[in-house]
């Protein structure tokens, strides 16, 4: 194991029985996952992705091996005991952005802070400098149908921080979206983990947006096929 890794993969392996079949997704993976690291985790449908994100935040618990966020062992915790790790450590960003129809944006990212009992005047200011920083400033009332996608993936990037989790999961962040949005989405995601000193994982099926991350995770069958380091710059993001 290593000792500076935020999160770890020991011999980690997950099952699912269905019917008369055992489906193996995922295979004695080992992995030491760093903080202020944009990993990448690519590879076909059925590889492992998904299941490998899922344990990553307790939302699985693996058949064998272990799985720790922080030195702390995922698989050994109460469903109580990691409903509050996810709610603390660990921010998550989707393809199609799961931003609740009837709360403005505004309200959307406070949701997640005002669920971990955060003073109600503390969220909406907490709230307001995060859309302030993604340049959504003069979008804090609108409901989620009334912005465009790229403005609906920043609203969702300002919940994941609200807080201020060490943990980033993104699924297919930029799959809705257009060229320029999905760029600007992954210039945001590399300085979370860049300039903020966050992991950030992200999930992908576009090889261009391999070029904005440090390392990048090859998955097939289950197994990590290759695990290599990438070494594209990526501009700092203005402020906004």
């Amino acid at each position: 194991m290593t000792q500076d890794a935020l999160l770890q993969f020991q011999d980690c392996g997950r099952s699912f029985v269905l019917g008369e079949r055992t489906v193996r997704a995922l295979h004695e993976v080992t992995l030491a996952l760093q903080a202020g690291t944009f990993v990448a985790v690519v590879g076909k449908s059925g590889s492992g992705k998904s299941t490998l994100l899922n344990l990553a935040c307790g939302l699985d618990r693996p058949s064998t091996g272990s799985v720790s966020l922080l030195g702390q062992p995922l698989p050994s915790m109460t469903d109580d005991e990691l409903t509050a790790l996810r709610l603390h450590l660990v921010g998550f960003v989707f393809q199609f952005f799961n931003l609740l129809p009837t709360l403005t944006a505004l309200e959307n990212v406070a949701l997640p802070a005002r669920l971990a009992g955060v003073p109600h005047r503390t969220c909406t200011q907490r709230a307001q400098e995060l859309l302030d920083q993604f340049g959504l400033a003069q979008r804090l009332h609108h409901w989620p149908d009334h912005l465009s996608g790229g403005e609906q993936q920043r609203v969702a990037l300002a919940r994941a921080l609200i807080n201020d989790p060490k943990l980033i999961l993104a699924d297919e962040p930029t799959g809705n979206l257009d060229s320029e949005s999905g760029h600007q989405v992954l210039e945001q995601l590399a300085r979370l983990a860049r300039e903020q000193g966050r992991l950030v994982i992200m999930v992908t099926h576009s090889t261009e947006a391999l070029d904005h991350t440090d390392r990048v995770i090859h998955l097939r069958d289950g197994q990590v096929m290759r695990d290599s380091a990438t070494t594209t710059d990526v501009p700092a993001l203005s402020p906004s």
